[in-house]
């Protein structure tokens, strides 16, 4: 199949498509991690281009739930265009929704796309696929099966601060790293879950 996997820069789901034989791209503004088919820009620019299957990561900054406090009205001189911001991200999203792809996959973590769009086809982790790690992942799906787990281990460890909240290990760790490391820690998918999707969706 010809695969596009929108908005990832680390290849990671690219590589594991592309691994079983697949004509597999990846796209993002910024440019790939690891050698292999890239395309460095926007994706409105190929989405038409004939795909078979689209995976999606699309950026979730102004979707997520954990930004929500940024919305508060003592926030709004600091974030002024927040709330265009939050709006043009929705309509992002819904582009990639309404891609003419027949198989399309799109994740993010909960946030609200499950109140603005649907509710997500199923909500993951990976330590169902072999990470000792938790991080929500929806994934809202067309014309592909729920993912089945692989391999499931421990949740992994937890972080409780003073505040008394709460936060996985390998994502609270992440703060320590520079802005743009941290982002790219976060935002990266896990091999096992990438390669779930290889092998049960391709």
């Amino acid at each position: 199949m010809k695969i596009l996997i929108a908005c990832e820069f680390s290849g990671t789901v690219r590589k594991a498509f592309a691994a079983k034989g697949h004509d597999a791209w990846s796209c993002d503004i910024e440019p790939t991690d690891i050698p292999g088919n890239h395309y460095q820009g926007d994706v409105m620019d190929i989405i038409n281009d004939g795909w078979d299957m689209m995976i999606a990561h699309p950026p979730c900054t102004y979707l997520t739930v954990t930004g929500n406090k940024w919305f508060k009205p003592e926030y709004k001189d600091r974030f002024p265009t927040r709330q265009q911001d939050r709006q043009d991200a929705i309509d992002f999203f819904m582009s990639l929704v309404n891609a003419p792809i027949d198989k399309i996959a799109i994740e993010n973590p909960i946030g609200i796309m499950s109140t603005v769009y649907k509710k997500p086809n199923q909500i993951i982790h990976p330590w169902q696929f072999g990470h000792e790690a938790s991080k929500s992942t929806c994934l809202w799906l067309k014309g592909l099966s729920n993912i089945e787990p692989t391999n499931i281990v421990d949740k992994g460890e937890f972080v409780t601060y003073k505040s008394g909240k709460r936060m996985t290990k390998w994502y609270a760790d992440a703060a320590s790293k520079s802005p743009q490391e941290r982002a790219k820690i976060r935002n990266t998918t896990f091999q096992g879950i990438a390669n779930a999707m290889a092998e049960q969706w391709g």
